[in-house]
């Protein structure tokens, strides 16, 4: 017989007279269901929900979120042949599909929710960008007020603008990031003002998911982890998350994690405070990290490296993750790819391996870097031939 219905899935079936009064039914059952499912608002999980095992919150925490995590793990298909390293899988755990475009959401999500459950009514952060678009964002889905200090002249416009939009008051300190820094400490510390930048520990508890995810995606922790290091919460969140799954019994073994600084900016691998920190990567660009120690607890446990890589190499290195593998970061994503490209030469890499570099946050964030290269346009005239004369053919 031949069976029709609303799910468009025509059959052609032999059945008994039984069978085609079963049939029937559990069509017209699942036809029902569906129609119940679609009138259910569709909701998306965010990274507290998937993870609330591993985080600190009760029944009591409102959660606050934008459905951030979940971002994809990319297969390398270039970098690998590029840099000799065919025998080896390289991913980039792209955190720019993130709500506000960076791996900031999920500390912010978790910072933002206990601040609510604390009855906080705003929020401070100091920010080179990122932290100031994700702050503001999760303050704006709760009717929070955001106070952003940024660094005079410091900061992507594509950031700025994010924290404008979400409706953040915006204050220039004739400083650096590390005093706008510690004017909020004294502020959040006399005034009910909660603090959101990583020295809340909140924030590398939402961060440290994104160590789960890859685990839940590879099937275990990579070999090697590498990430930009600017003011160090972010390799101290990953570290953290690997180990707690590994200690669950969720992944196996464990990564060493290598950090990257900018070398203008690179008070770790130094080991001392660096007064006026400069790079292109403006993300990175932290004198003081305040979570410097975390960092250093992970380098060492790991067994990894914290070491640090020039411009050049950061711009080498955004541009051929965009061109060759269609992956547009902002430039302090490409630390990590720069440092593994570093490393690479020096034939660090076992055979086999696999590699994880975090891209932090998308290109989009500072388009005035990614406009700042050569990049010719022919203005032609509106006929076939001038096309095909300016694209050589």
């Amino acid at each position: 017989m031949r069976v029709k219905s609303k799910m468009n899935f025509p059959l052609t079936l032999s059945l008994s007279p039984k069978g085609e009064r079963e049939y029937e039914w559990i069509i017209c059952t699942m036809e029902l269901a569906m129609e119940q499912v679609k009138k259910v608002p569709v909701k998306k999980i965010g990274i507290i929900e998937r993870y609330q095992e591993f985080l600190p919150v009760t029944d009591k925490t409102p959660i606050i979120s934008l459905n951030e995590g979940n971002t994809p793990l990319i297969l390398a298909e270039a970098l690998p042949h590029e840099i000799d390293l065919s025998d080896v899988k390289i991913y980039f755990k792209f955190e720019g599909l993130n709500p506000t475009g960076s791996f900031k959401d999920r500390g912010m999500t978790m910072a933002v929710s206990k601040a609510m459950e604390a009855g906080a009514k705003s929020i401070m952060c100091a920010s080179t960008g990122n932290t100031s678009a994700s702050a503001a964002a999760f303050a704006s889905r709760c009717k929070m007020k955001c106070f952003v200090l940024i660094p005079e002249g410091k900061i992507a416009k594509g950031k700025l603008l994010q924290a404008f939009r979400y409706g953040a008051k915006v204050i220039i300190v004739k400083g650096n990031f590390d005093s706008a820094l510690e004017l909020v400490k004294e502020i959040t510390a006399t005034h009910p003002i909660q603090i959101v930048n990583s020295v809340n520990p909140y924030r590398i508890e939402g961060q440290k998911t994104a160590a789960f995810e890859i685990c839940d995606d590879l099937g275990d922790a990579p070999d090697y982890h590498a990430i930009p290091v600017g003011n160090a919460g972010n390799i101290t969140a990953y570290w953290r998350g690997y180990s707690e799954y590994k200690k669950a019994g969720r992944s196996v073994t464990l990564p060493k994690m290598l950090g990257f600084q900018a070398s203008g900016s690179a008070p770790i691998v130094l080991n001392q405070v660096v007064k006026n920190p400069e790079t292109i990567a403006t993300a990175i660009r932290i004198g003081n990290p305040a979570s410097w120690q975390g960092a250093i607890q992970a380098r060492d446990e790991s067994g990894g490296i914290i070491d640090m890589v020039t411009d050049e190499e950061i711009t080498w290195a955004y541009k051929f993750i965009a061109e060759r593998e269609g992956v547009f970061a902002e430039p302090a994503s490409a630390a990590a790819v720069a440092g593994v490209i570093k490393l690479a030469k020096k034939n660090y890499f076992k055979k086999g391996s696999r590699i994880v570099c975090t891209l932090t946050g998308s290109g989009l964030k500072d388009p005035e870097f990614a406009l700042s290269f050569d990049d010719k346009m022919d203005a032609v005239e509106p006929t076939m031939k001038a096309v095909l004369t300016a694209i050589g053919l």
